[in-house]
């Protein structure tokens, strides 16, 4: 690793790295040291009560996820970044909920992958960072590895975690993509900020599922982002009615929020809609072959759940929307070729309908 010998060079080498990293695209930088312990404590108290389901992942790494030393070999420092997501262009989310022959699709995933683009751009921020510097150990990461980035941005002062646990900014609200670089070198670290949620449980009242237990703390087997994309097998039947046309996760503790009539719209147009997905109809995706779920949505999240997921969660959906002659008979074409699974949401749904009799 190169020496810096000053503090004075390392808060230039600090005001560099914001200049870069907004010329990169994000909005906001910081640094944390690697201290997670209070974080790891919640943390494994969170997994003890099994709220994470059959999320296995979040258990298997041990102490790596809270403890970036271990992840990481010589890490002393993490890189914080946040870059805004929301697209401006995109139907208001609430008129898509409201219309129950639309599918609503969480706001984060109507364009590209923001997972190779933000690992790109943090790989360009490290490597302007070593060129600056000198040779240095670092790691990008964005979803890719088991890092609290969450307990991260809030250490850095990249916001705070709000009571839906999601971070939050008081000049851009929560729709931001977080990632990290992990690095031995020991730069300055950011100051926290206080958190501003006061007594407001928007978040907590407005959730369809209650998966908010208690402020900060959320079970992720009765969140809908989790059970539309995180969960494999059936959707217990306790959800569904409560799921509505959320196909893709859900942003009501987002939409809710008071903090996010401050969100900015992004500048990335990788992240503007594509095929329609900010208001599409339901019948035309429940319509989709396979191969036509795979060609439409290249590129985008979507396509990690699988079409067996996306048929189930539309199948759920349309169990949801208004009794009509072509919700029904689309529900009994699909029966013919549907999985074992699939068929379970669907027979649901024609139930909802009353078996099909209109």
């Amino acid at each position: 690793m190169s020496e810096i010998n000053t503090a004075l060079e390392m808060n230039s080498l600090h005001q560099k790295m914001q200049v870069w990293a907004q010329s990169l695209g994000f909005q906001q930088l910081g640094v944390s040291d690697i201290d997670l312990s209070k974080s790891e404590f919640r943390f494994i108290s969170w997994l003890e009560a099994g709220f994470h389901g059959e999320m296995d992942y979040m258990a298997r790494h041990g102490t790596k996820r809270s403890r970036p030393g271990e992840l990481e070999s010589g890490t002393v420092r993490v890189i914080t970044a946040r870059m805004d997501y929301f697209p401006d262009n995109a139907a208001e989310s609430w008129s898509v909920i409201n219309n129950d022959q639309l599918g609503f699709i969480s706001r984060y995933a109507l364009g590209r992958d923001y997972h190779k683009l933000m690992r790109k751009r943090l790989a360009s921020l490290a490597k302007k960072i070593e060129a600056e510097v000198g040779e240095m150990g670092f790691r990008v990461f964005c979803d890719s590895a088991p890092v609290m980035e969450k307990a991260l941005a809030e250490k850095s002062g990249l916001g705070w975690v709000g009571k839906h646990s999601n971070i939050l900014n008081r000049e851009h609200g929560s729709y931001f993509f977080l990632g990290e670089i992990y690095t031995d070198l020991p730069l300055p670290v950011t100051k926290p900020i206080s958190e501003h949620c006061g007594s407001c449980t928007a978040c907590i009242d407005v959730c369809p599922t209650q998966a908010i237990v208690e402020p900060y703390k959320v079970d992720a087997r009765r969140c809908i982002s989790y059970l539309t994309i995180e969960l494999r097998d059936a959707i217990p039947v306790e959800f569904r009615s409560m799921m509505g046309n959320r196909i893709y996760g859900c942003d009501d503790c987002q939409l809710i929020c008071p903090w996010n009539k401050f969100a900015q719209a992004t500048v990335e147009s990788d992240y503007l809609p594509r095929q329609g997905l900010d208001a599409p109809q339901l019948l035309d995706l429940f319509a989709w072959t396979e191969e036509e779920f795979l060609s439409k949505l290249e590129g985008s999240p979507i396509r990690r759940i699988g079409h067996e997921s996306w048929l189930r969660n539309i199948a759920v959906a349309l169990g949801n929307a208004s009794t009509s002659p072509e919700v029904v008979n689309a529900l009994k074409r699909r029966l013919d070729t549907a999985s074992e699974m699939v068929s379970e949401h669907i027979i649901w749904a024609l139930e909802q309908h009353k078996q099909g009799e209109i």
